[in-house]
């Protein structure tokens, strides 16, 4: 073997490692989220059993293995959720080799606000976004028909709203980070703003799956605001970056 193939071995070894950790640690969380299932489904079922216990709309499976389906796919969406702090960190060891020190701290350090902010994405959509596009759902077309909504559909629109939510809200600490790194500046940010807003509408209507603008917008308007956020974030970021490349450059003088 030559020299030039040990290093990719390695890294072909390496590499099998860490999926087999993160194998590992998804199988793990999927059974603790088996095993408590129940309790996470009807937190998922809260906002339409307030409708369908007044009448409004029932939720049903119509399969005979519909429950077991969702049983599974609830489990195994939580277990994914539960197992993300160590699918990330493995992310970032793989790749940290090929990470200057700066970088790999400025990952480590990153890793705590990532979770945070998914945490609080996933609470926002749930707690304000999601009652009233259940709302609207269940009672559009009430008067001329009974929704009887299958489970297995409801669990799918609810976990795919939560899912995207959560990772939009990590748009201020992607921005920073990438000031941090000098792969964008606060200036490039701020003249992508009016794209931005576009695009945020753009997501309110394909993250929603509601067409009712109030929903929309109930998506939209966070966007923007987390944009902004994350303009004043990178701001910070690069007096910071700016701040450091000075001392590092009179240091190497000196």
């Amino acid at each position: 073997m030559s020299e030039k193939d040990l290093p990719f071995r390695e890294h072909l070894v390496d590499l099998r490692k860490k999926v087999l950790v993160t194998a590992v640690a998804i199988v793990i969380t999927t059974g603790i989220s088996f095993a408590i299932y129940g309790h996470i489904l009807n937190i998922l079922l809260i906002p339409a059993k307030t409708l369908s216990e007044s009448g409004e709309g029932r939720l049903v499976y119509t399969e005979l293995t519909g429950m077991i389906a969702v049983t599974f796919k609830v489990s195994l969406l939580t277990g994914l959720v539960m197992a993300f702090p160590v699918i990330l960190y493995q992310v970032i060891m793989f790749v940290a080799p090929g990470l200057t020190p700066r970088e790999k701290r400025y990952l480590l350090i990153f890793l705590p606000g990532v979770l945070l902010s998914f945490g609080v994405g996933i609470a926002f959509g749930y707690f304000l976004i999601l009652p009233p596009m259940v709302n609207f759902l269940l009672r559009f077309g009430a008067d001329l028909a009974t929704p009887m909504i299958r489970i297995s559909n409801y669990v799918n629109v609810v976990v795919m709203l939560l899912f995207w939510i959560g990772l939009i809200f990590e748009t201020p600490l992607l921005m920073f980070l990438f000031a941090r790194l000098g792969i964008v500046s606060p200036d490039q940010f701020a003249g992508w703003r009016r794209m931005w807003v576009v695009v945020a509408f753009v997501l309110g209507a394909i993250i929603t799956p509601t067409f009712d603008p109030i929903n929309q917008c109930l998506v939209a308007i966070p966007l923007i605001l987390l944009y902004e956020v994350g303009i004043w974030l990178s701001k910070f970021a690069a007096r910071g970056r700016a701040g450091q490349n000075s001392a590092s450059k009179h240091s190497v003088e000196g």
